[in-house]
């Protein structure tokens, strides 16, 4: 008997812990499991540097922490200045839990939780909404005038505020779609190019030593898959800085 497995296969969600609340479905599942590994090991390494008060010539542990802790400081001081300073905690915890679960997804047999749309989806609403009620927190209804851009012509405003209001609200499904679209494609095509290497080095021959071109391009992918584990992190949370401040500004 031949076995065929889908290179989806890897984003299905497993149920490890059933539990349903009449029509709810409150499971625990390995998505929620990963998640928690992915935050729990940063928050770990966090408190281990805590503990040890910070050294003067730091481990590499702190030097690590660290580094991530200018990163996203310098990043919310760039895009949004002073008055992003009380909303710091908030992108640096955004940032490390991306770019965490991000990075754990490329170990093999784990699960990449970004993977799935309703996990990006459910960041990017979340953002969205918050950074609309800021926006009205900070210039009450006066927020509406983003919708017509200064100095244009009152005859063209309907169609402004229109193409103003889709663009706007189209923040909230392009951030998370672009996170979702990027890992659960770049996941795919490792996972196809391995088994077709697989595949080819199991009928040996010529054809296993063809086999050595894919399992290469394999090797080289996975480097890069870092790269844009990293890298969209960095995206979703600049792009969520940048509409804290248009939010502020009314850019």
């Amino acid at each position: 008997m031949h076995f065929f497995f889908s290179p989806l296969d890897q984003f299905t969600i497993i149920t490890l812990v059933p539990l349903n609340l009449g029509q709810f479905y409150w499971s625990f599942t390995n998505s929620a499991l990963f998640m928690i590994v992915g935050t729990g090991l940063f928050v770990t390494l966090c408190s281990m540097v805590l503990v040890e008060g910070g050294r003067l010539v730091p481990t590499p542990w702190q030097s690590f922490v660290e580094m991530v802790y200018e990163f996203v400081q310098s990043l919310v001081k760039e895009q949004v200045g002073v008055k992003g300073k009380p909303y710091f905690p908030f992108f640096f915890t955004l940032f490390t839990f991306l770019l965490c679960n991000n990075l754990i997804g490329m170990v093999p047999y784990s699960f990449t939780t970004t993977s799935h749309v309703v996990v990006t989806f459910g960041l990017s609403v979340s953002v969205f909404v918050g950074v609309t009620v800021i926006g009205f927190l900070t210039h009450g209804l006066h927020f509406f005038s983003f919708l017509l851009p200064p100095g244009a012509p009152l005859v063209l405003a309907p169609f402004l505020v229109v193409i103003e209001l889709v663009s706007y609200m189209f923040r909230a499904i392009s951030l998370g779609v672009r996170l979702f679209a990027n890992m659960m494609a770049g996941h795919t095509l490792v996972k196809i190019l391995s088994g077709f290497g697989w595949s080819m080095l199991s009928l040996g021959g010529v054809l296993k030593l063809a086999a050595l071109v894919p399992l290469v391009v394999v090797f080289a992918l996975m480097f890069l898959e870092v790269g844009v584990a990293i890298l969209q992190a960095y995206v979703f949370t600049i792009l969520s800085c940048i509409y804290l401040n248009d939010a502020i500004a009314l850019h």
